[in-house]
């Protein structure tokens, strides 16, 4: 997993890298997961929640966003920390993966929303997908 937590004035900024899209996708939940709950997608958990999510957008950088929107969407009303994914369809339209988690008491960091500021999916210089993620907080 590259996840990198940069500095922001008041939001929290992480830059993510994957080898493949579907890679970078499986981090950014990882490393919005451990801004829930200090590293906890880190750690092996029991899941004890599963959930189906399924977004539509214009593009990667939309697909991602509101991807992990409706992750931070889903993780709100199960008071759970997904750490696991598993893509059953990734286009630069749409993806369907179901989310594995853990049910937990409390949130070390609540994140209000995933912002569009500064997120550019892209693929760098050596092949690997990556973007900038700010969350508002």
């Amino acid at each position: 997993m590259s996840v990198e937590y940069l500095a922001h004035t008041a939001d929290v900024r992480m830059r993510v890298q994957g080898k493949t899209l579907e890679g970078l996708f499986r981090d950014a939940v990882k490393g919005m997961g451990n801004i829930l709950k200090d590293d906890f997608c880190k750690q092996t958990h029991q899941v004890n929640r599963k959930v189906m999510v399924e977004v539509k957008a214009s593009d990667n950088t939309n697909l991602l966003i509101d991807f992990l929107s409706q992750v931070l969407t889903q993780s709100h009303i199960e008071n759970t920390v997904f750490w696991d994914v598993e893509i059953i369809e990734l286009s630069e339209f749409k993806i369907r993966a179901k989310l594995s988690g853990t049910q937990v008491d409390r949130y070390d960091e609540d994140i209000k929303a995933v912002t569009y500021h500064e997120a550019n999916v892209k693929q760098n210089k050596k092949g690997f997908w990556e973007t900038c993620i700010i969350f508002d907080i």
